[in-house]
């Protein structure tokens, strides 16, 4: 078969599983699997693909339909301009999180101490990283495969000289208990932490309800279990004058703001994403 029948046929099986963005979709997996870029796609529609590739593209399309999300197919997400490694074992990183690294670097200078709580694959920590010079990372999570994740992220980037100067580790561990043995004081703390309330999970679409870790998304009753946790625990792990960056749902800023407020951490701040949504929460602690 050739380029544009793939094509079609992808996008038509996508269409009818209700996939919103098919035609993107079976374009970005027919690239995945060829190994050609779009330019080459629409510049060659005739030419012919191979059998096996033919047949590997049948094979993600099929579970695509499936409502498997199409970045634990090709393996791999684009965050902050750097392409991460993912899983089904970690959360797929999102747009709407780039607004905490974003938001953390006015702030972070280069040489910080960052400590990146339920890290996940690691995209937040290592990012923030990449873009600044000489930091010093810990990241750590509950889940052993999200760190094997996490690892091969950092190695990637220490491979490609991505991390200037600076260096990281995971541990694995109940929030701060994976820090036991490690004593020294963070300039920074910054977290994705599961924060969707449990009854609303099942509501998510499928490709978040069924196919990414419930660990990370779950956030408790009133989707704040771990908000309270990290700011509880946080003042004796932060320097003086240490600021914690935290992502938040749409409509937890005013409880989360209470919980930091209460926790004596002061200098909050409320930060929007690009849809005009309430996305991060910032803070300082001065002893």
């Amino acid at each position: 078969m050739t380029y544009s029948e793939l094509y079609r046929n992808g996008t038509r099986e996508l269409s009818r599983a209700g996939i919103s963005e098919a035609a993107l979709d079976a374009r970005l997996l027919l690239e995945f699997i060829t190994g050609c870029d779009r330019q080459k796609i629409l510049m060659e529609p005739d030419a012919s693909v191979d059998y096996k590739d033919e047949a590997s593209y049948g094979e993600l399309i099929a579970k695509r339909a499936e409502h498997i999300p199409l970045q634990q197919l090709t393996g791999s997400c684009c965050f902050m301009g750097i392409d991460f490694a993912v899983s089904d074992k970690v959360l797929i990183p999102r747009q709407d999180s780039e607004c905490l690294v974003e938001e953390a670097m006015r702030y972070v200078p280069d040489g910080s101490d960052i400590l990146d709580m339920c890290t996940g694959s690691g995209c937040l920590l290592l990012s923030l990283m990449h873009y600044k010079n000489n930091c010093r990372g810990v990241g750590v999570d509950i889940s052993e495969d999200a760190l094997n994740v996490a690892g091969r992220n950092l190695e990637m980037l220490r491979r490609d000289d991505g991390l200037n100067g600076g260096d990281a580790l995971f541990l694995r561990g109940d929030l701060y208990e994976a820090l036991v043995e490690h004593s020294r004081k963070f300039d920074f703390i910054i977290s994705n932490p599961p924060y969707i309330r449990s009854d609303v999970i099942s509501t998510l679409m499928p490709e978040v309800r069924d196919h990414e870790p419930r660990i990370a998304l779950d956030g408790g009753g009133d989707g704040l279990d771990f908000y309270r946790r990290i700011i509880s625990g946080a003042p004796e792990h932060l320097a003086n004058y240490g600021m914690i960056f935290l992502e938040i749902g749409f409509d937890q800023a005013e409880d989360v703001s209470r919980i930091l407020a209460d926790a004596g951490f002061e200098d909050i701040s409320v930060i929007k994403d690009y849809s005009k949504n309430d996305r991060v929460i910032s803070a300082r602690y001065v002893i």
